[in-house]
């Protein structure tokens, strides 16, 4: 338990920080399993587009420092290899 009222206070900005950064990453992973269901149901005018919400959201977890990086970029390529093999 902490001790000091600094200490005190980082316990409760960390707890919301971890809320807000739960609920972003919970958006991503809906707008991922979206996608997936636009696959396998073979639609791919629905897959472009929800491509494209998935991309946007993936960056912005990024941008508000949830997911690395280099991790997005790996997902993003893998999904839209997904895309790309169901429009061809």
């Amino acid at each position: 338990m902490a001790n000091t009222t600094s200490a005190q206070k980082m316990v409760r900005k960390i707890a919301s920080r971890t809320a807000v950064n739960k609920s972003r990453r919970s958006r991503v992973r809906t707008y991922v399993r979206k996608l997936e269901a636009a696959v396998q149901a073979g639609d791919a005018g629905a897959a472009q587009a929800a491509f494209k919400t998935v991309e946007s959201e993936m960056m912005r977890a990024v941008s508000k420092g949830v997911i690395h990086k280099n991790t997005a970029a790996r997902k993003v390529s893998r999904l839209s290899k997904q895309v790309r093999t169901l429009s061809a």
